[in-house]
């Protein structure tokens, strides 16, 4: 154990990692006394396509005391209920993933067991049909929920859409209000301590030094410090997650703004589509291998339904983690702690777990390698466990019509996914090796969506007879589509609520 007291914290990158490190330690360690220094260069682009959310962005925000109207006319933000998959399951397919569960559990079973039953008996048993998240983003309304729902079909969580630079600079100026310490510069060189190997001070470009007794790595893909300088080493998932390349391009204000982000299959990879406020972010994330960079960008610009606004970014990038994010006196969150492509919109929820295991773990009166050991374990979970639930997404496709697709079809995957999917295709038991990110739903939303419906169900749901079961979905059915028919249309309550300054 080192005894060194942290009394000056050094992060190295802006961006978004960078400015959410920076935030959260200025709010959650106001009263430590903590100098923080935040170093980066105008120079240096970040990657800024990390602009769809999952719902725990709304808790990161109530922990800085964030007003969630400010923030949104801040960001040009829009409204995400969940995410739409279109050709997935084969072209022309079409399903939800909603941030919600599906009905109501009856009787302590879990209510997709009686969507298999009421497959088996003909009755409607499509998922969406009983979602009323679902509902909401297929007739482009929103509301938000009732904080006392008065029926767990009610009951949802919504994420945001929103600019990712801009998200950087508002929280760069909550940062800096409270005493954060922007440097402009590029790091040159790392100084260690001869003994312990610790980082004792990075060299910027032009000669100055900046000293710290702790830094956050938050360098993106080149992991200057985590990597470059302490070599840690890195997990390659390339074998489970072909995609290697990503383009981007802004377009024009979407003529329909949808409550959810888009991911549409094609031929080597998969395209996305975020509407905000006053533009539409998308981008065409491939596997290399089977499509070379000028096809890419031609099928990403002939995808697109608005007016291109900007030049495609290109990025390249290997599926995986780095082997440890917490390496002697340097923590790495965001793309310097491992990469996951943004297909259920987790990158900006990795660097806030990253940031909780940091606050949580924080080395106040010096390191502790037992803490160093935990958080890594858990680290290594989490990245596991998302890896397993993207690999889903390829691994039980239909889709068999172009070299990509057959390439996932046939692929190895994970023992841990081949175990969840052979329990589920015997039963309909979703395994969970708790913590997951994403909950039994999701999983269920995976499953059905595929068309994996099980061979048997938990056989406790025949307690209802037939008509019994028919007449709870009837009901469940009608209030969800009752239900969905009240709200304002996404546009009209943004406009009303939260509309952003022209």
């Amino acid at each position: 154990m080192s005894h060194s007291q942290i009394n000056h914290l050094t992060i190295v990158g802006g961006g978004t990692a960078g400015w959410m490190a920076a935030a959260s330690i200025s709010r959650q360690l106001a009263d430590f006394n903590i100098k923080i220094t935040l170093i980066e260069s105008e120079d240096i682009g970040t990657v800024g396509v990390g602009e769809a959310t999952i719902p725990s962005i709304r808790s990161y925000n109530d922990s800085l005391g964030i007003d969630e109207i400010d923030f949104i006319k801040a960001t040009q933000a829009t409204f995400k209920l969940g995410i739409e998959f279109r050709d997935w399951r084969e072209k022309g397919s079409r399903f939800f993933h909603p941030f919600a569960d599906y009905g109501i559990d009856l009787n302590g079973v879990a209510f997709h067991h009686y969507l298999a039953r009421a497959k088996i008996a003909d009755l409607p048993a499509d998922p969406a049909q009983y979602s009323f998240a679902t509902q909401l983003a297929w007739q482009n309304r929103f509301a938000q929920p009732h904080p006392n729902p008065p029926s767990p079909l009610a009951d949802f969580g919504y994420a945001y859409h929103f600019d990712a630079g801009r998200y950087a600079r508002f929280l760069r100026r909550y940062a800096e209000a409270r005493g954060v310490n922007r440097v402009e510069g590029k790091i040159a060189t790392t100084q260690h301590h001869p003994d312990s190997g610790n980082i004792t001070c990075v060299t910027l470009g032009d000669g100055r030094t900046v000293n710290a007794d702790f830094f956050v790595d938050c360098s993106g893909f080149r992991g200057l410090l985590i990597e470059k300088a302490l070599h840690t080493g890195y997990d390659d998932w390339r074998s489970w997650l072909p995609c290697d390349s990503a383009i981007a391009v802004q377009s024009d204000k979407a003529a329909e703004l949808t409550p959810y982000t888009r991911t549409t299959a094609k031929a080597a990879g998969w395209q996305w589509r975020i509407p905000l406020q006053h533009r539409t972010g998308n981008g065409y994330v491939y596997a290399s291998e089977f499509c070379d960079q000028n096809k890419a960008e031609s099928t990403l610009l002939d995808g697109l339904d608005s007016t291109v606004l900007t030049e495609p970014r290109r990025f390249q990038f290997v599926t995986g983690k780095r082997k440890k994010i917490w390496h002697k006196n340097c923590f790495a969150l965001g793309l310097a702690s491992g990469f996951l492509e943004p297909l259920e919109s987790t990158s900006i929820s990795l660097i806030q777990t990253g940031i909780s295991k940091l606050l949580e773990f924080f080395p106040h009166n010096g390191i502790n390698t037992a803490d160093q050991n935990e958080v890594n374990r858990q680290h290594a979970h989490e990245f596991e466990r998302i890896r397993d639930f993207i690999i889903l997404h390829y691994k039980a496709s239909n889709r068999s019509d172009t070299p990509f697709w057959q390439h996932c079809q046939t692929m190895n995957i994970p023992d841990t996914l081949a175990h969840k999917m052979e329990v589920f295709n015997s039963r309909g038991k979703v395994v969970m090796l708790e913590p997951e990110a994403f909950e039994r739903d999701s999983w269920v939303t995976m499953y059905l969506g595929f068309h994996k419906f099980p061979q048997d169900y938990d056989r406790r749901a025949n307690t209802l007879t037939s008509s019994q079961l028919a007449e709870q979905l009837e009901k469940m059915r009608n209030a969800v589509h009752q239900a969905a028919s009240q709200p304002l249309s996404h546009a009209d309550f943004i406009q009303r609520h939260c509309a952003a300054p022209e």
